[in-house]
């Protein structure tokens, strides 16, 4: 989508520093972030929400929490914990409309997250 934010971010057009990528994905630091690590990881290819997600989707979802976790562990968050959020839908919090996944650690999080 061309009015997509994360679109352009993994299109290289706005000079995002990659933590990670690859022809399906990649990984970047969130601008407001809500731990001292707070990475996203994004298909390149466009997906509005989770529940918009096909089947056939399965595997890339795989793929974006295999990332999550080689980051994570180069972060050296595997001993202490962290977490992974997926949103869905303005009531859950999400604001871009690419479905996104969160990696947040570096810091105890409290639950319930609300």
């Amino acid at each position: 989508m061309s009015d997509c934010i994360f679109c352009k971010i993994a299109a290289g057009e706005l000079g995002t520093n990659f933590l990670y990528q690859s022809d399906e994905i990649v990984a970047f630091q969130d601008i407001h972030p809500r731990a001292p690590v707070h990475i996203l990881i994004i298909p390149r290819r466009h997906i509005p929400k989770v529940s918009a997600l096909a089947d056939q989707d399965a595997e890339l979802v795989g793929k974006l929490v295999i990332v999550a976790r080689q980051i994570a562990q180069a972060e050296g968050l595997d001993e202490r914990g962290y977490r992974l959020v997926f949103n869905c839908g303005p009531d859950s919090g999400q604001e871009v409309p690419h479905i996104h996944l969160h990696l947040l650690g570096g810091r105890r999080l409290g639950w319930p997250p609300g």
